[in-house]
């Protein structure tokens, strides 16, 4: 029976796949002037990879958050990265101005972003685990608090900001993969992989880990120590999604859910694969709306917002049901 299982899933996986793959070509080759084939390869290219790279950050962390906190309806997000990633900007913004160099410069402001938010992930979340006895709960009580602090921060700076520096500001505050910068991305992936390989350890034992706390110290793990470490590996994926192009907040919720349902299995190989090509999948074909349907007048996180508000309640209602 199990094997029957890891087969069907195998092949759920390969469909992925080719479904990234035909929604990839399709982004790439839709309306192209053969005369401008070249020019228009430069411009979407690096947009795909840095949708399959935020995709791929933003899914795995999802799914690996969630079996932390064995809770299937929350999403990394609620470690308050966004709401940091919002006041970094505009305290950039407040304090020096939109046309500084911090503000104006990409790379500049991708390494304020990813220093800042990794600081945070590194200082804040390590602290607190250790005050509160390895207590993963208490951890996410503490974020969810430290995102209400950062928003509020915002919120102030704002109201005493001028408005043509406010409208600046507004948009780096919207997820968007209309401006992506090619030396962030290769740096961006590269980071990515030093922190897979450093928790390669740690991933693996994710299917214990899911056992309970109880379960998982009997077979021989250090529960306490893994659990941090994929925290802030979680953290961090999340913090280089957001810097790279924004906060998109209820993404890590629809496509880890999603992928849940698919394959229905507690290996987390599958899950992470699963949850990663279903955003893949998502971006695109947003993009795609976005630039050819509403031409670039509709930011893609209004479309992710607007749909994982709705799947959230469809989640709530389900789980009351169950």
């Amino acid at each position: 029976m199990t094997a029957v299982i890891g087969n069907t899933n195998r092949k759920k996986i390969v469909g992925l796949v080719f479904l990234v793959l035909a929604a990839a070509a399709f982004y790439l080759l839709i309306k192209v002037n053969v005369k401008y084939f070249d020019y228009v390869m430069k411009l979407r290219v690096p947009k795909l990879l840095v949708m399959i790279t935020t995709a791929f950050c933003i899914g795995s962390a999802s799914i690996v958050f969630q079996s932390i906190i064995n809770n299937t309806i929350v999403t990394p997000c609620l470690l308050g990265m966004n709401s940091l990633y919002g006041l970094i900007h505009t305290a950039v913004v407040f304090v020096f101005g939109s046309s500084s160099l911090l503000a104006r410069n990409a790379n500049f402001s991708f390494a304020v972003d990813l220093v800042l938010m990794g600081m945070a992930a590194t200082l804040i979340y390590s602290y607190l685990f250790k005050k509160t006895r390895h207590n993963v709960l208490y951890v996410l009580l503490a974020g969810t608090v430290l995102s209400t602090f950062f928003t509020s921060v915002q919120t102030t700076l704002v109201r005493v900001m001028d408005p043509n520096e406010y409208d600046a500001l507004l948009a780096s505050l919207v997820a968007s993969f209309s401006n992506v910068n090619s030396g962030i991305l290769l740096f961006s992936l590269a980071l990515m992989g030093v922190i897979v390989v450093a928790l390669r350890k740690e991933l693996a034992l994710l299917n214990v880990i899911t056992l309970g706390r109880d379960q998982a110290v009997n077979l021989g793990v250090d529960y306490d120590r893994t659990i941090r470490r994929l925290l802030l590996g979680v953290t961090l994926f999340i913090a280089i999604a957001t810097a790279m192009v924004g906060p998109v907040s209820f993404l890590g919720l629809i496509i880890a859910n999603l992928s849940r349902q698919l394959f229905k299995t507690y290996r987390h190989s599958y899950l992470i694969a699963g949850s990663a090509l279903i955003g893949m999948v998502i971006l695109v074909a947003g993009q795609v709306l976005v630039e050819q349907v509403f031409t670039y007048s509709v930011p893609v996180s209004v479309f992710i917002t607007v749909g994982g508000g709705v799947y959230f309640l469809y989640l709530l209602l389900n789980n009351r049901k169950a």
